[in-house]
Order: structure tokens, then C-alpha cells, then sequence
């Protein structure tokens, strides 16, 4: 089955990319469409159909909260003690307010 510039620019114009003229006849499209009618002659009956090749399932885990009541170990690796004891990060101001 041979296509035609014509044929070829449609379906260019269809997929939304632009072929230049030049390029339209150097392309080998029919290669390609042999190749697929040969993939359409195989038979499949019996085959299941997959959504993927690698069919493999994903490790699942129970979702537990583990770091709850940790505040004074996360507060032990900051640089700075000035806001610890009352339970926060202390920060250089960045920005000055008005």
C-alpha cells in the first residue's frame, strides 16, 4: 500500500506537526504499514489483554504514624537554643517589617 504526498501531508496536518515537501518524499512510511499489517496477521486468540508487560504489584505497608511526640529530639539539632526551651526554631529575621 503506497501513500501519497497528499496522503502523507493529511495526515501531518492531522497529527498537528509540520513535514516540509522535501522531507514528504524521502519519508518510507510504507515499511512501516507493512510492518504493522504483518503485527495485525498474528493470532492472539486465548491471549489475555495487559495493561502492562512487567506485571509485578507494588510492596504494601500498613500506614502508621511513627514520629509523633519527638518534638525534643528534633529540637536537639537546632543551632541555635534561643527558642528550644519555649518549643520552636529560632531564625535570624529576614525581612524588615513596617
Amino acid at each position: 500500500m503506497a501513500f501519497s504526498k497528499q496522503q502523507l501531508q493529511k495526515f501531518a496536518d492531522l497529527i498537528k506537526i509540520e513535514v516540509p515537501d522535501e522531507k514528504l518524499a524521502q519519508m518510507n512510511i510504507d515499511s512501516v504499514i507493512e510492518w504493522l499489517d504483518k503485527l495485525q496477521q498474528i493470532d492472539t486468540t486465548g491471549v489475555e489483554p495487559m495493561l502492562n508487560p512487567a506485571e509485578h504489584k507494588l510492596p504494601r505497608r500498613t500506614d502508621v504514624v511513627t514520629d509523633g511526640n519527638i518534638r525534643d529530639l528534633v529540637l536537639a539539632n537546632a543551632p541555635d537554643n534561643a527558642g528550644t526551651s519555649r518549643g520552636y526554631f529560632a531564625v535570624p529575621k529576614v525581612m524588615d517589617g513596617d
